[in-house]
């Protein structure tokens, strides 16, 4: 690697992006940081971090980087005789020869860290076919359009692999949006908007302090999708705990048919540590639904859908990972999954929703500390002797699985 003069080595990368573009390996540029809103009770993401924005000079410095890492690495990959394609060899080969970019004593820890994740994301994007790019943060959107449309280009002409650009939004930017603004972005390149619907129920809505109306997500959701930008829209199957469980379900397909998005996520809810939502349910405000309670409300949920949508579980909060089918025609292959494993006996549930999320914590941790292991060796023990305690013991083992992974 040549040295270049002034040079970082390393663009700036956000706390999260969808799974979709985890899986597609997506290039991750940083247009703005953290979340304008930041008050929905059921997230901590972004809690105490002030939101700001990028100058398009600072983003397309970033671009610029990322660019110059991606041919630093196809580079390599030539001289060792790899032919441009983007091995693990290749990084090991670029981080050992380069003791004073990579080194442990060359620079500050943190600098080195942002090195490492930016060459692995670059290497990564190259490998998977530098086909898609990720915007964030929370709500790119945000942004003025003409800064956004410079900074779509910038991509496209920087990066001529590239075919898709998503974001993250919100559903009251949207609405706010000019319809003419959305469709300069979409001509610009940006392909799809990932949404954070949540729910369709106004009740739940102001509960959960979303900042947006049921009648705002329609309002926004349908300007995006007559701009010509592909959306996907998040649902979470839980969000309306006890009290609200059945107008949460119906609510939220109601405004889903409205809307007609190309994808319909489900996101099941996890009460998380230190959120205002884990504050509410501590001092009773919030009951939360069990396991099977949540997938009967997802069953309730699809049965009233009627959109031209691709419904996934794409995300290790969900317990049923196979629903996943286009609507309306698979509808009733998506509810018979639902119904045979709500078919089951108890204990083999019970068995199940344990296997599962274990599967899912050891995916991300690859062990399991102590007290979570107590907990969940003492549910399997109280499924096999099928004790009347077993539902209370899966219970709290799931608490403390999800905690520690999702």
């Amino acid at each position: 690697m040549r040295p270049r003069e002034g040079a970082r080595y390393a663009f700036e990368i956000g706390p999260i992006r969808p799974p979709s573009e985890g899986r597609d390996q997506s290039l991750l540029i940083r247009a703005t940081r953290n979340c304008p809103w930041n008050k929905c009770a059921f997230c901590g993401t972004y809690r105490g971090k002030r939101f700001e924005y990028r100058t398009p000079a600072e983003i397309k410095a970033d671009i610029a980087e990322a660019k110059a890492l991606a041919d630093e690495l196809k580079a390599a990959s030539w001289r060792l005789g790899w032919g441009g394609e983007i091995r693990n060899e290749v990084i090991s080969a670029i981080v050992r020869g380069n003791p004073e970019i990579y080194g442990e004593d060359a620079v500050p820890p943190e600098l080195r860290e942002a090195r490492f994740h930016s060459l692995i994301n670059v290497a990564n994007w190259l490998a998977s076919g530098a086909k898609t790019v990720f915007l964030q943060d929370a709500n790119t959107l945000i942004m003025r359009t003409p800064e956004l449309v410079e900074v779509l280009k910038a991509i496209k002409s920087t990066f001529p692999t590239v075919e898709r650009i998503t974001s993250y939004a919100r559903s009251e930017t949207a609405a706010r949006k000019t319809l003419d603004e959305l469709k300069a972005l979409h001509d610009a390149g940006l392909s799809r908007l990932h949404i954070g619907l949540e729910s369709g129920c106004d009740e739940v809505l102001a509960f959960i302090r979303k900042g947006v109306t049921a009648a705002q997500h329609i309002a926004g959701g349908r300007k995006v999708v007559e701009a010509g930008i592909s959306l996907s829209e998040y649902v979470i199957p839980g969000l309306g705990g006890h009290k609200w469980s059945e107008k949460h379900a119906r609510d939220t397909a109601r405004v889903l048919n409205e809307i007609e998005p190309d994808f319909i996520r489900l996101r099941s809810l996890v009460i998380r540590e230190g959120t205002d939502l884990h504050a509410r349910y501590l001092a009773g405000e919030f009951e939360p639904l069990s396991e099977d309670e949540i997938i009967a409300e997802i069953r309730d949920f699809i049965a009233v859908l009627e959109c031209r949508s691709y419904l996934v579980s794409d995300h290790m909060a969900n317990l049923l990972w196979e629903i996943e089918g286009q609507l309306p025609e698979e509808k009733a292959r998506l509810l018979k999954i639902i119904d045979d494993y709500r078919a089951q006996p108890l204990h083999k549930r019970l068995e199940f929703q344990m296997k599962r999320r274990l599967q899912s914590h050891l995916s991300v941790h690859g062990g399991i500390e102590p007290g979570t292991k107590a907990k969940v060796e003492t549910a399997f023990k109280a499924i096999e002797s099928k004790t009347d305690s077993m539902e209370k013991e899966v219970e709290a083992a799931l608490a403390a699985l999800k905690q520690g992974a999702m």
